[in-house]
């Protein structure tokens, strides 16, 4: 059974906000949490990212706001500055018709740019935990009148080691408070939280068939690491994404992985946590604009993210825990769309494949490794779309003439055989150097905290050095897009 937005009760102004954005029925996190909220009731919210959390707490929040009091009345806690950046642009929206203020304040931004903007009266605060603390220790922000703390992603805070912080924000504000705590995974810590926070709180959570989205193909290639790039390359010009993510482990892995595909001739870019704050909003942006239609990315990068569209998510190394990849495939899949992810694992971390499972309660299909043949096969079949598309919107009148001339001249099929070979680029045999990222621990090394589900996070930082030189087609050739001349970023 669905509920519809104007079923729940919300103001004139905030259903207005939501039939612009084009919001109609709520989601079952929406469904479930706003009534409750609306009540006054503390919250605990387990849901992933992509279920529609962000509006699950901000219309109950909005309708709280008191639009002639200028004062900080709600404040969201973030783990990334991504997130807070979303969050707030999702509610300034939400609220553009009772013209809420909303204000976003995280680190890589000018603190006295973000002190002048709180001294102008801003309604509500979305922020990340240490830029929050810094703003306190100066004195420059009020919690004395705030109703209601959300804290958004609490299991990612927990993994970024912000719970001290957490913790000392949560004792300046108000004790009387309406407190909302959404998390992916509910962890002793959070628990904690929790406990010495909220009053006794309603939990409200998706049930276990909707922790993963069920539109999401899950699959996984065993492969070896040497291999990895050019299986890479294969699957990207068989399937030809529209918007893709590529997930990496580690910092240096991002920027090198960018930095090969861009040579390899794919539009791509890379985002982590040592770029500046402008350099990732900027990459995010042409991203989001299809200007370019491959992302890579480390986990706490893409944390939050919010991109319609993504159609595939490819773990080029398998997360370190099960709970990184719930969030990863999350990018795909989104309102009611199909979407695929692949997982690349080394034999060594076939192991850590049954605990994702029991983690996403779905078995992951197995693929064969896509040979150079299917690669060139994939390649064709786009070109061949690419001509059926011109065809059809009889784009090429101009160019009848000639092609009559042509086929008096040759015989029909040699010429459309030419013409895709042309085409379709020959391959790019451009050495690739990466640097090899040491297997995941032997599951018997694993540590057991949360429960024995948890990854030890021991890692070695020895690596080696390997060339790919195997050879991948470009994709994408003849669509128009251009490439983009990515400069590599230096390496950890």
């Amino acid at each position: 059974m669905t509920t519809k937005f104007d079923e729940l009760g919300l103001s004139s102004l905030l259903l207005k906000s939501i039939n612009r954005m084009g919001f109609e029925e709520a989601t079952p996190i929406q469904a479930e949490t706003i009534p409750v909220t609306l009540q006054g009731y503390d919250v605990i919210g387990q849901a992933q990212t992509g279920t529609g959390k962000t509006v699950a707490f901000g219309v109950p929040l909005l309708e709280r706001i008191n639009v002639r009091n200028p004062v900080v009345q709600g404040l969201i806690i973030a783990p990334t500055r991504e997130l807070a950046v979303q969050v707030s642009e999702e509610l300034y929206k939400l609220g553009q018709d009772k013209r809420v203020k909303v204000l976003s304040i995280y680190g890589g931004q000018d603190i006295q740019r973000q002190i002048r903007a709180l001294k102008k009266g801003p309604h509500i605060i979305v922020g990340t935990p240490g830029r929050i603390m810094d703003h306190m220790n100066r004195g420059t922000i009020d919690f004395s009148q705030v109703h209601t703390v959300i804290l958004d992603e609490a299991d990612e805070m927990l993994n970024m080691g912000f719970v001290d912080d957490i913790e000392a924000i949560l004792s300046k504000v108000p004790t009387e408070r309406q407190t909302l705590l959404f998390s992916a995974t509910m962890p002793g810590p959070i628990r904690s939280i929790a406990n010495r926070f909220m009053k006794d709180p309603k939990l409200i959570r998706t049930k276990a068939k909707e922790m993963t989205v069920p539109q999401i193909e899950q699959s996984y290639i065993e492969v070896h690491e040497k291999k990895k790039f050019d299986v890479l390359t294969r699957l990207l010009d068989i399937q030809s994404p529209e918007l893709a993510i590529v997930f990496g482990r580690t910092k240096r892995r991002v920027d090198e992985l960018a930095n090969a595909l861009t040579i390899r001739g794919y539009t791509a870019e890379g985002i982590h946590g040592d770029l500046s704050q402008a350099k990732r909003l900027a990459v995010l942006k042409k991203f989001k604009a299809n200007t370019i239609d491959i992302l890579v990315a480390t986990d706490v990068a893409a944390r939050g993210l919010d991109i319609s569209g993504v159609t595939h998510v490819y773990n080029f190394d398998i997360p370190q825990d099960p709970e990184s990849y719930v969030h990863r495939i999350g990018r795909t899949g989104r309102a009611g769309k199909t979407g695929t992810a692949i997982t690349f694992v080394t034999p060594r971390e076939t192991s850590y494949l049954r605990v994702v499972e029991e983690t996403t309660k779905k078995k992951m299909n197995k693929m064969k490794v896509p040979s150079f043949d299917e690669a060139i096969e994939g390649q064709q079949r786009m070109v061949i779309e690419q001509l059926q598309t011109i065809i059809e919107r009889q784009e090429a009148k101009y160019y009848y003439k000639a092609a009559e001339e042509l086929l008096e001249k040759e015989d029909a099929v040699a010429v459309v055989a030419a013409a895709l070979k042309m085409l379709t680029k020959e391959p790019n045999e451009t050495p690739i150097e990466l640097t090899s990222e040491p297997p995941l621990p032997s599951r018997r090394d694993r540590k057991s905290d949360r429960g024995g589900k948890s990854y030890n996070r021991k890692n070695s930082s020895s690596s080696k050095s390997w060339k790919s030189s195997s050879s991948s087609n470009a994709r994408k050739r003849g669509s128009g897009k251009r490439f983009s001349n990515n400069k590599r970023v230096n390496e950890r």
